[in-house]
Protein backbone atom coordinates (compact mmCIF):
# COMPACT_ATOMS: atom_id res chain seq x y z
CA UNK A 1 0.00 0.00 0.00
CA UNK A 2 1.17 3.11 -0.67
CA UNK A 3 1.78 5.94 1.70
CA UNK A 4 0.09 8.69 0.69
CA UNK A 5 -1.96 9.78 -2.80
CA UNK A 6 -1.95 13.21 -4.65
CA UNK A 7 -5.19 14.77 -5.48
CA UNK A 8 -5.60 18.07 -7.67
CA UNK A 9 -8.40 20.17 -7.51
CA UNK A 10 -9.58 22.24 -10.40
CA UNK A 11 -12.75 24.96 -9.96
CA UNK A 12 -15.56 26.01 -12.25
CA UNK A 13 -16.38 29.21 -14.20
CA UNK A 14 -16.31 32.15 -12.20
CA UNK A 15 -15.06 30.83 -9.14
CA UNK A 16 -11.79 29.79 -7.77
CA UNK A 17 -9.57 27.10 -5.91
CA UNK A 18 -11.21 28.48 -2.23
CA UNK A 19 -14.31 26.48 -3.11
CA UNK A 20 -12.63 23.46 -2.14
CA UNK A 21 -11.59 24.32 1.15
CA UNK A 22 -14.34 23.02 3.22
CA UNK A 23 -14.43 19.45 1.74
CA UNK A 24 -10.26 19.56 2.05
CA UNK A 25 -10.66 19.39 5.63
CA UNK A 26 -12.76 16.34 5.27
CA UNK A 27 -9.98 14.18 3.70
CA UNK A 28 -7.38 12.17 5.87
CA UNK A 29 -3.93 13.24 6.13
CA UNK A 30 -2.48 10.51 3.68
CA UNK A 31 -4.26 12.18 0.91
CA UNK A 32 -1.71 14.93 -0.20
CA UNK A 33 -4.08 18.24 -1.74
CA UNK A 34 -3.44 20.29 -4.74
CA UNK A 35 -5.53 23.54 -5.11
CA UNK A 36 -5.30 25.10 -8.78
CA UNK A 37 -6.75 28.82 -9.72
CA UNK A 38 -7.32 28.42 -13.50
CA UNK A 39 -5.26 31.63 -15.70
CA UNK A 40 -7.91 34.58 -15.33
CA UNK A 41 -9.29 32.98 -11.97
CA UNK A 42 -8.21 33.94 -8.19
CA UNK A 43 -4.23 34.39 -7.45
CA UNK A 44 -4.24 33.80 -11.45
CA UNK A 45 -6.66 36.74 -12.33
CA UNK A 46 -3.58 38.26 -14.49
CA UNK A 47 -2.65 35.00 -16.29
CA UNK A 48 -4.44 35.19 -20.08
CA UNK A 49 -5.96 32.51 -21.49
CA UNK A 50 -8.02 31.97 -24.56
CA UNK A 51 -8.68 28.11 -24.86
CA UNK A 52 -9.36 24.97 -22.86
CA UNK A 53 -5.97 23.53 -24.02
CA UNK A 54 -4.07 27.14 -22.60
CA UNK A 55 -6.18 25.57 -19.11
CA UNK A 56 -4.60 22.25 -20.31
CA UNK A 57 -1.06 24.15 -20.58
CA UNK A 58 -1.26 25.23 -16.83
CA UNK A 59 -2.54 22.01 -15.35
CA UNK A 60 0.71 20.26 -16.69
CA UNK A 61 3.56 21.27 -14.99
CA UNK A 62 1.84 20.54 -11.78
CA UNK A 63 2.83 17.03 -11.40
CA UNK A 64 4.98 14.36 -13.60
CA UNK A 65 3.27 11.17 -13.04
CA UNK A 66 -0.32 10.13 -12.62
CA UNK A 67 -2.34 11.39 -9.79
CA UNK A 68 -5.94 11.66 -9.12
CA UNK A 69 -7.62 14.61 -10.13
CA UNK A 70 -10.62 16.69 -9.42
CA UNK A 71 -12.60 18.77 -11.81
CA UNK A 72 -16.07 20.71 -11.20
CA UNK A 73 -18.10 21.95 -14.06
CA UNK A 74 -15.61 24.08 -16.67
CA UNK A 75 -12.99 22.58 -14.31
CA UNK A 76 -13.98 19.11 -15.05
CA UNK A 77 -13.74 19.85 -18.70
CA UNK A 78 -10.37 20.64 -18.45
CA UNK A 79 -9.59 17.57 -16.56
CA UNK A 80 -11.46 15.14 -19.28
CA UNK A 81 -9.01 17.13 -22.06
CA UNK A 82 -6.09 17.06 -20.08
CA UNK A 83 -6.77 13.45 -19.94
CA UNK A 84 -7.23 13.34 -23.63
CA UNK A 85 -3.53 15.14 -24.41
CA UNK A 86 -1.80 13.82 -21.46
CA UNK A 87 -3.01 10.58 -19.94
CA UNK A 88 0.41 9.88 -18.23
CA UNK A 89 -0.57 12.72 -15.73
CA UNK A 90 -3.52 11.15 -14.54
CA UNK A 91 -4.36 8.04 -12.75
CA UNK A 92 -8.25 8.66 -12.55
CA UNK A 93 -10.34 11.25 -12.07
CA UNK A 94 -13.41 12.63 -10.59
CA UNK A 95 -15.47 14.49 -12.44
CA UNK A 96 -18.11 17.04 -10.24
CA UNK A 97 -21.19 18.36 -12.09
CA UNK A 98 -19.43 18.04 -15.88
CA UNK A 99 -20.52 17.46 -19.12
CA UNK A 100 -18.59 16.19 -21.97
CA UNK A 101 -20.88 18.80 -24.12
CA UNK A 102 -22.53 21.35 -22.19
CA UNK A 103 -24.60 22.60 -24.76
CA UNK A 104 -26.77 20.76 -26.82
CA UNK A 105 -26.26 19.79 -30.03
CA UNK A 106 -28.58 17.64 -32.80
CA UNK A 107 -28.11 14.31 -31.68
CA UNK A 108 -27.21 15.55 -28.11
CA UNK A 109 -30.47 16.79 -25.68
CA UNK A 110 -28.60 16.35 -22.29
CA UNK A 111 -27.55 19.34 -22.27
CA UNK A 112 -28.72 23.29 -21.92
CA UNK A 113 -29.55 25.05 -24.90
CA UNK A 114 -26.63 28.04 -25.98
CA UNK A 115 -28.61 31.05 -25.55
CA UNK A 116 -28.20 29.82 -21.46
CA UNK A 117 -24.55 30.73 -21.97
CA UNK A 118 -25.18 33.36 -24.64
CA UNK A 119 -27.39 35.24 -22.13
CA UNK A 120 -24.50 35.12 -19.59
CA UNK A 121 -22.09 36.51 -21.97
CA UNK A 122 -24.42 39.66 -22.77
CA UNK A 123 -25.27 40.46 -19.28
CA UNK A 124 -21.83 40.22 -18.21
CA UNK A 125 -20.72 42.84 -20.25
CA UNK A 126 -23.56 44.91 -19.00
CA UNK A 127 -23.36 44.39 -15.23
CA UNK A 128 -20.59 41.75 -13.96
CA UNK A 129 -21.66 41.64 -10.26
CA UNK A 130 -25.34 41.21 -10.81
CA UNK A 131 -24.51 38.27 -13.56
CA UNK A 132 -22.01 36.46 -11.16
CA UNK A 133 -25.28 36.69 -8.57
CA UNK A 134 -27.25 35.16 -10.96
CA UNK A 135 -24.86 32.45 -12.06
CA UNK A 136 -24.78 31.60 -8.06
CA UNK A 137 -28.81 31.39 -7.93
CA UNK A 138 -28.62 28.80 -10.49
CA UNK A 139 -25.84 26.68 -9.26
CA UNK A 140 -28.24 26.13 -6.31
CA UNK A 141 -31.63 26.25 -7.99
CA UNK A 142 -34.27 24.08 -6.32
CA UNK A 143 -32.08 23.16 -3.60
CA UNK A 144 -33.35 23.12 -0.27
CA UNK A 145 -31.20 25.64 1.98
CA UNK A 146 -29.27 26.68 -0.86
CA UNK A 147 -28.67 29.97 0.21
CA UNK A 148 -25.92 28.69 2.42
CA UNK A 149 -24.07 27.37 -0.31
CA UNK A 150 -24.66 30.80 -2.09
CA UNK A 151 -22.33 32.14 0.58
CA UNK A 152 -19.80 30.18 0.53
CA UNK A 153 -19.66 30.58 -3.11
CA UNK A 154 -19.22 34.50 -2.53
CA UNK A 155 -16.85 33.72 0.28
CA UNK A 156 -14.71 31.81 -1.73
CA UNK A 157 -14.84 34.50 -4.50
CA UNK A 158 -13.74 37.22 -1.80
CA UNK A 159 -11.20 34.62 -0.37
CA UNK A 160 -8.67 34.83 -3.45
CA UNK A 161 -9.95 37.58 -5.55
CA UNK A 162 -12.73 37.52 -8.73
CA UNK A 163 -11.97 35.98 -12.30
CA UNK A 164 -11.29 38.75 -14.63
CA UNK A 165 -13.81 40.05 -17.35
CA UNK A 166 -11.67 38.24 -20.14
CA UNK A 167 -11.89 35.28 -18.15
CA UNK A 168 -15.05 35.12 -17.68
CA UNK A 169 -15.63 35.76 -21.39
CA UNK A 170 -13.62 33.07 -22.24
CA UNK A 171 -14.85 30.59 -19.70
CA UNK A 172 -18.66 31.00 -21.38
CA UNK A 173 -17.10 30.58 -24.99
CA UNK A 174 -15.61 27.32 -24.00
CA UNK A 175 -18.33 25.57 -22.24
CA UNK A 176 -20.26 26.99 -25.55
CA UNK A 177 -18.19 25.61 -28.21
CA UNK A 178 -16.23 22.18 -26.69
CA UNK A 179 -17.47 18.70 -27.24
CA UNK A 180 -15.19 16.01 -25.63
CA UNK A 181 -17.93 13.58 -26.40
CA UNK A 182 -15.11 11.14 -28.20
CA UNK A 183 -13.09 11.66 -25.94
CA UNK A 184 -14.65 9.62 -23.50
CA UNK A 185 -14.23 6.83 -25.48
CA UNK A 186 -10.52 6.56 -26.02
CA UNK A 187 -9.81 8.14 -22.49
CA UNK A 188 -8.51 4.95 -20.66
CA UNK A 189 -8.10 6.13 -17.12
CA UNK A 190 -11.08 5.50 -14.47
CA UNK A 191 -13.46 8.48 -14.83
CA UNK A 192 -15.93 8.64 -11.58
CA UNK A 193 -18.81 11.31 -12.12
CA UNK A 194 -20.73 13.18 -9.17
CA UNK A 195 -23.80 14.56 -10.61
CA UNK A 196 -27.27 16.39 -8.74
CA UNK A 197 -30.66 15.61 -10.52
CA UNK A 198 -31.32 19.16 -9.64
CA UNK A 199 -28.61 20.35 -11.77
CA UNK A 200 -30.19 23.79 -13.72
CA UNK A 201 -26.73 23.41 -15.96
CA UNK A 202 -26.12 19.48 -16.35
CA UNK A 203 -29.72 17.70 -16.82
CA UNK A 204 -29.93 14.57 -15.10
CA UNK A 205 -30.39 12.45 -17.91
CA UNK A 206 -26.34 12.61 -18.33
CA UNK A 207 -26.33 10.17 -16.07
CA UNK A 208 -27.98 7.30 -17.54
CA UNK A 209 -26.50 8.55 -21.03
CA UNK A 210 -23.13 8.49 -19.39
CA UNK A 211 -23.57 4.39 -18.43
CA UNK A 212 -25.96 3.47 -21.79
CA UNK A 213 -23.83 5.29 -24.43
CA UNK A 214 -20.19 5.77 -23.26
CA UNK A 215 -20.04 2.90 -20.61
CA UNK A 216 -19.11 4.68 -18.13
CA UNK A 217 -19.20 2.63 -15.14
CA UNK A 218 -18.58 5.12 -11.99
CA UNK A 219 -21.54 7.63 -12.14
CA UNK A 220 -23.55 8.90 -9.14
CA UNK A 221 -26.86 11.12 -9.42
CA UNK A 222 -27.75 12.43 -6.10
CA UNK A 223 -30.98 12.60 -6.30
CA UNK A 224 -31.35 15.96 -3.66
CA UNK A 225 -27.77 18.08 -5.56
CA UNK A 226 -27.62 20.65 -7.75
CA UNK A 227 -24.36 22.49 -9.66
CA UNK A 228 -22.30 22.83 -6.58
CA UNK A 229 -23.05 18.95 -5.55
CA UNK A 230 -20.02 18.84 -3.74
CA UNK A 231 -20.92 21.61 -1.46
CA UNK A 232 -24.69 21.02 -0.89
CA UNK A 233 -23.71 16.93 -0.58
CA UNK A 234 -20.18 17.36 0.77
CA UNK A 235 -19.66 14.09 3.13
CA UNK A 236 -21.42 11.86 -0.46
CA UNK A 237 -18.85 13.51 -2.53
CA UNK A 238 -16.12 13.09 0.14
CA UNK A 239 -16.98 9.63 0.34
CA UNK A 240 -16.69 9.01 -3.19
CA UNK A 241 -13.42 10.73 -3.32
CA UNK A 242 -12.12 8.84 -0.59
CA UNK A 243 -13.19 5.68 -1.89
CA UNK A 244 -11.28 6.56 -5.47
CA UNK A 245 -8.36 7.33 -3.22
CA UNK A 246 -8.25 4.50 -1.64
CA UNK A 247 -8.64 2.08 -4.57
CA UNK A 248 -5.38 4.54 -6.21
CA UNK A 249 -3.65 3.90 -2.72
CA UNK A 250 -4.11 0.06 -2.84
CA UNK A 251 -2.90 -0.59 -6.36
CA UNK A 252 0.41 -1.66 -6.75
CA UNK A 253 3.14 1.03 -8.06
Amino acid sequence: MRDSVTCIFVHGWAMNSAVWDDCIECLPDWINVIVVDLPGHGTMADVLAESLDDYVQALVPLVHQPVIWVGWSLGGLAVLRLAELHPQRIAAALLVSTNPCFVTRADWSCAVEDRVFNRFAIDLKEDQEKTIRRFLALQVKGLRGGMSVVRLLQQSIQQRGPASMQAMECGLEILMKSDLRQALKTIDCPLHWFLGAKDGLVPAELASVLVQRYEQNNVILHEQASHAAFMSHSDDFVAQLIELAEDQRTQVQ
